[in-house]
């Protein structure tokens, strides 16, 4: 008891100290959206380590991989790209592995590809995950025919050439592949179509790709826009009728200039490109925001799920180092959070999002090296958010403070929440000011009031093989629960998860009903001039 009157006497004359008003979060417990677990997919390319050495190890499943997966529940795995999904021939990759063509990956590193992973080997491990497989199709370098007959091999269950060839190779039963993108950066990698070239070819494509009885059917997604195209996602939406689609793919990555190639560092960059890279991720809400406004005008039952298939912080390659690998730091990891606070915000529209990548490569949640692996601090910020998958939309509302270093000034604080299927409130809230502590009240109550915590002294910060441990997950108890509020000192770059079990909101304030996403104070989110 002294224990704990000394603790909350320190932690009241600590806010005292600090402001005078706390920041009101205020919510409204009445959304009926649902936060789709689809949101915290994963991305696997066959690009630098991230199959070869990062999911495999000899040739077979790392079993260290699988367990860290599933630990976090990963909900979906995309696969094989990617650039590399348009030069990819499924064909290649089915059959004894001993008798698969060797290939050139011209679209990474020009390396030899040997195919010994194909469809079985990542449908297999999908299932070991315990992950939905999220199939890219080729559509630039393909034919509708090569698409439809995989699908036709993968997912039809009746005796056909195509089944009988999947049953020699090892699997007599239908697979029910459901995810499916037909073509990946088609403005891009993928064909330097035009979204009105595109839009017709997608029509063709999707027209032959089949659902067959007994397995749910496809979820055909459209290969989407690059970051603020906005254009493309007008011209998609107007030329492919509703019924031919699910979803509509968005790719934002988040590059220190805004724009390609990646400079700057993973583990060492001054203050500025920290709060560069803050201030670029921040333009995700904005982004999907009008994105969405987009599709509302031509989906206004949202119907169609925006589905952010690619996205992270992306710099340069660390030297000596595998194609597009980089480390990962706290600094990834507050972006990853506040990244996903985004997507939770809008999760009547942001039905499905993936990571890239999951291994090895650009923003990744496991590095390998030989028989080792380790988990980042942005894999813990997965394994910290996942209370969030299917669970009930709570709409929050507030005005986040500035953090301003130099000519940049950055909205600091980030939120979201929501109640799961048991009736715990969860509550997800990042400080991105890396010297100050934020002063936040919450008007929650619940049985019990607990929290965690990923911080560490610096935004540098990171896990090493000698050091796996640095970034991790914690118990936090800075917090003090209230008659009708939980008072909350947040640390400077923190990431905290609060949960009240049983919880109950106890105000609502005004929060206009009819929006999902979080309102911030997107004035403090710009580059001063």
């Amino acid at each position: 008891m002294k224990n704990l009157l000394f603790f909350f006497s320190l932690f009241m004359s600590s806010i005292a100290g600090r402001a005078q008003h706390p920041i009101v979060i205020n919510m409204m417990d009445t959304s009926k959206v649902v936060i789709s677990k689809h949101i915290y997919g994963h991305f696997a390319e066959h690009l630098g380590r991230c199959v070869y050495d990062g999911l495999l190890r000899n040739g077979t499943p790392r079993k260290d991989m699988i367990a860290a997966l599933r630990k976090i529940r990963i909900p979906n795995l995309r696969w094989p790209g990617g650039c590399f999904a348009d030069e990819y021939h499924w064909r290649n990759g089915i059959g004894p592995q001993d008798k698969r063509p060797k290939t050139v990956n011209t679209t990474w590193g020009m390396v030899v590809e040997d195919n010994s992973f194909g469809t079985h080997e990542f449908l297999d491990l999908c299932e070991q995950i315990g992950a939905e497989p999220y199939l890219a199709g080729n559509m630039g370098s393909g034919t509708p025919q090569e698409m439809a007959d995989w699908i036709e091999y993968m997912n039809y269950g009746g005796i056909s050439t195509l089944t009988n060839l999947r049953s020699r190779n090892g699997h007599p039963n239908q697979y029910g592949v459901s995810w499916w993108g037909v073509g990946n950066e088609s403005w891009g990698c993928g064909g330097d179509m035009t979204p009105e070239h595109y839009s017709n070819l997608y029509k063709q494509y999707a027209n032959f790709c089949k659902s067959y009885p007994g397995v749910p059917r496809l979820k055909k997604i459209v290969s989407g826009a690059n970051a603020d195209d906005y254009r493309w996602t007008e011209v998609v939406m107007k030329n492919i009728p509703i019924h031919l689609m699910w979803g509509l793919s968005l790719h934002y990555y988040t590059w220190l200039t805004g724009n390609w190639p990646p400079t700057g560092g993973s583990t060492n960059f001054p203050k500025s490109e920290y709060t560069t890279a803050m201030r670029q991720a921040w333009r995700m809400d904005e982004i999907v925001t009008k994105h969405s406004a987009i599709m509302d005008q031509y989906d206004p039952l949202k119907n169609i799920a925006l589905v952010v298939d690619e996205w992270g912080i992306w710099v340069k390659q660390e030297p000596d180092q595998g194609l597009l690998y980089q480390q990962n730091s706290l600094r990834d990891a507050l972006l990853a959070a506040l990244t996903l606070n985004i997507f939770n915000n809008h999760a009547d529209r942001v039905r499905g999002a993936n990571l890239a990548q999951v291994a090895n490569v650009i923003h990744s949640i496991v590095l390998t090296s030989g028989d080792s692996m380790l988990l980042t601090p942005t894999y813990h910020v997965f394994d910290l958010y996942k209370v969030h998958q299917d669970s009930r939309h709570i709409l929050v509302k507030y005005t986040s403070p500035s953090y301003v270093h130099e000519k940049d000034t950055i909205a600091c604080l980030s939120v979201s929440a929501s109640r799961d299927s048991i009736g715990h409130i969860h509550v997800s809230l990042v400080n991105m000011d890396v010297e100050k502590s934020l002063d936040v009240s919450i008007p929650i109550s619940g049985r019990t009031i607990s929290g965690q915590i990923i911080t560490s002294p610096k935004v540098t910060d990171h896990n090493t093989f000698g050091d796996p441990d640095k970034v991790v997950i914690k118990p936090f108890n800075g917090f003090l629960k209230q008659e009708k509020t939980v008072q909350v000192l947040l640390p400077p770059k923190s990431i905290v998860v609060l949960e009240a079990r049983d919880g109950v909101v106890l105000t609502s304030n005004s929060i206009a009903p009819e929006s999902n996403s979080t309102q911030i104070n997107k004035a403090v989110i710009k580059n001063k001039q």
